[in-house]
């Protein structure tokens, strides 16, 4: 029986080491590769190839690794899917519809400093589903937008070779997937918002202000045997007495009854200090105590954004409502916003969709350092029941039970996978890492 890595055998490199300049600037006139559009100075897209279309299999994970350039600044960066009519050679970004599939936190680094480059990994095994619909590709092609809004003006003073410099990062972008599987016929994707300001001073971004509540209505043309909601939110701006540096309580109700309640954050982010390589007041000189992190960061600089599965069972045909509430935040002169995304994925036949095929797993695991030299850690909330160490080519290099600290002294340099089965888990859950 193959393992999860070893099924993710099939590549597609989408972007490979794309430019973005300073996000405030006027659109930059630099070529781009065959195939590539740079629509703004921090959004680039690309359509997605019938012959990538063709391979992907049901299991699918979104690759993108981020290299400094001359922003050594922590920004909001994402990958969106955008469906284009079939046929489009380019498009016009405010004239299509989108849904954000991967979310991500750019870390404080300089250029001269390893590690320069930063991965981010996400399960968007639902979007293979969505990819295969044939009740979508028969009017939209699908094209995949990369989008890292830079600013290199500090890093002109602070970044040696920076001077006078307009780029801010360079991108890849990776669909890792397993063998092809056929059309759908089934599935249903609605839209529903993309980055919508979400605060307590906008009249657009709230439903009364002074509250921090946004109500999102829609309706059904048919009914859906099972559905999903796919959401993601990050607290940002509002300084040290707002939302950047404070962990909220969040509550998402659907038709008036509460779905969910989170509040974001990991229990440290001391893992990501690696790629922080420029000293900033965020991470500090010392390291801190997970207390101390979960007291104030509800994101940290270098890790993913989770997209959050909601799961709504069967759904009648007519109007739903959408709300999320955060009812302790705090605006601080009418500064900081929490971007919202949010889209349905529903089935017709019955089907089920699960949280092992949708977005980020609901548990989690964090490894550091990395990129590591001798050790590599895990850390969770739950037991780890076995690790595997899987190399870039699928093949099992290593494995351990029930440890949460493996000697990777005596392994080459290069990219590897940690595939871990842990006690809540059904199935296994994989990450990348670097050994130096």
């Amino acid at each position: 029986m193959l393992s999860a890595a070893q099924e993710l055998s099939n590549v597609f490199r989408l972007m490979d080491d794309v430019v973005f300049y300073d996000g405030y600037a006027t659109l930059v006139n630099e070529p781009t590769p065959e195939g590539i559009y740079r629509l703004r100075n921090d959004l680039i897209v690309t359509k997605i190839s019938d012959d990538v279309l063709n391979a992907i299999g049901n299991t699918l994970e979104l690759k993108v690794v981020l290299t400094a350039l001359c922003d050594n600044y922590d920004r909001i960066g994402s990958v969106n899917l955008a469906l284009v009519p079939a046929g489009s050679e380019t498009y016009a970004h405010d004239e299509v519809d989108r849904i954000e599939i991967g979310r991500f936190i750019t870390p404080f680094m300089n250029k001269n400093v390893q590690p320069d480059t930063v991965p981010y990994i996400f399960n968007i095994s639902n979007v293979a589903q969505l990819l295969k619909e044939t009740s979508i590709t028969d009017t939209y092609d699908f094209w995949i937008e990369l989008e890292v809004f830079g600013v290199p003006y500090a890093a002109h003073t602070q970044v040696a070779g920076c001077s006078g410099r307009s780029d801010v990062f360079m991108g890849t972008v990776e669909f890792w997937t397993n063998e092809p599987s056929g059309v759908q016929s089934d599935n249903v994707l609605l839209p529903l918002a993309f980055r919508s300001n979400f605060n307590n001073y906008q009249a657009d971004a709230t439903d009364v202000i002074g509250q921090t509540i946004k109500t999102i209505s829609f309706e059904l043309d048919e009914p859906l045997t099972d559905a999903a909601l796919l959401l993601v939110t990050s607290n940002h701006g509002a300084n040290q007495g707002g939302e950047e540096y404070n962990r909220r309580q969040h509550y998402v109700y659907f038709d008036d009854e509460l779905v969910l309640q989170y509040r974001p954050g990991r229990q440290t982010c001391e893992p990501f200090r690696v790629y922080n390589t420029q000293p900033n007041g965020i991470y500090g000189w010392n390291p801190m105590s997970n207390s101390q992190w979960q007291s104030f960061s509800n994101w940290c600089p270098g890790d993913v954004i989770d997209t959050r599965f909601i799961s709504l069972g069967a759904l009648d045909a007519g109007n739903h409502v959408f709300q999320i509430s955060v009812p302790t935040s705090v605006f601080p002169a009418a500064e900081g916003n929490i971007p919202v995304s949010l889209y349905l994925h529903g089935r017709t036949n019955g089907n089920v969709l699960s949280s092992n095929e949708l977005s980020e797993p609901l548990i989690d695991f964090i490894i550091y350092p990395n990129p590591a030299s001798e050790y590599l850690r895990i850390q969770t909330d739950n037991n780890v029941q076995f690790c595997n160490v899987i190399d870039v080519y699928g093949k099992q290099i290593m494995r351990t039970k029930e440890q949460q600290e493996l000697n990777i002294s005596e392994l080459p340099a290069g990219v590897y996978f940690l595939e871990i089965k842990l006690s809540d888990t059904e199935y296994p859950l994989k990450k990348k890492f670097i050994k130096q």
